[in-house]
């Protein structure tokens, strides 16, 4: 990417949290938040395959609760995290750890304001049903579109090429493991220099929420702007941030 985004996605976010909670009296409130590492099984339950990224280790998913709703946020920096709401609104968000916090508090307090839901990870079989319905959405809302996948979700990748086909298909994912191979006949790209192309060459941009924990949002977010593309993004991630921003999102099975 060779552009300087010009928005701080997270910030602008964080101002209308604050603005909320000042409103209803949660700022200075003894409000105790905590954020919990979680393990594959805790979290996703027995998927029906062990290609996802939480499952081999590479990402943990972080939980919120507060006052009984909880939120979730994946990071490849899970800490645990105890304090009240203006604390976390006070953490620097410079690094994947404290965006997770921030992020997974989010997405749990706005669950529990009743703004969002599917804040929670599905489970199980959910995973690949969840795949087979955006597929259907995509096809239900533009036809069949090249589509450019943002961030290698293995069960979402071979759903959309079944669906749309290989040649319909570009993925990009800044694991560099998977930069280079093919998956299910597509070639993996490099996110760090190729999301721009991905999304110049596709109809529709499906993107996954975690661009957020990790940095390169607000990047992608410029990007889709300049170039005016459709987009989804997907997951419980995105799910606070989502709600606040008016940013489309998709996550059939979030609970």
């Amino acid at each position: 990417m060779n552009i300087q985004a010009r928005h701080n996605i997270i910030e602008a976010s964080r101002e209308q949290f604050g603005e909320i909670l000042w409103h209803i009296g949660l700022l200075d409130c003894p409000v105790s938040v905590k954020a919990g590492i979680l393990t594959p099984e805790q979290t996703s339950g027995n998927p029906l395959r062990s290609d996802y990224p939480i499952i081999e280790g590479k990402e943990r998913i972080v939980e919120a609760e507060f006052r009984g709703s909880r939120g979730h946020a994946f990071t490849d920096s899970p800490i645990d995290f105890v304090g009240c709401l203006q604390d976390v609104l006070g953490l620097p968000t410079d690094s994947n750890r404290n965006r997770a916090v921030y992020l997974a508090v989010l997405n749990a307090t706005l669950r529990y304001l009743g703004m969002v839901t599917g804040t929670v990870h599905c489970r199980n079989e959910e995973p690949e049903q969840c795949a087979w319905r955006i597929a259907g959405h995509i096809r239900e809302t533009w036809g069949r579109p090249r589509i450019g996948l943002i961030g290698l979700n293995p069960a979402i990748a071979e759903m959309l090429v079944k669906s749309f086909g290989s040649d319909h298909v570009r993925i990009t994912d800044l694991d560099r493991k998977h930069i280079g191979a093919h998956r299910f006949s597509v070639e993996i790209w490099d996110g760090r220099t190729r999301t721009e192309e991905l999304i110049e060459r596709s109809d529709v941009v499906l993107a996954t929420g975690t661009t957020l924990g990790n940095g390169s949002f607000d990047m992608i977010w410029e990007l889709l702007d300049k170039h005016r593309k459709p987009h989804l993004f997907y997951g419980v991630t995105i799910a606070g941030i989502s709600g606040l921003m008016g940013i489309d999102r998709i996550c059939p099975y979030g609970a």
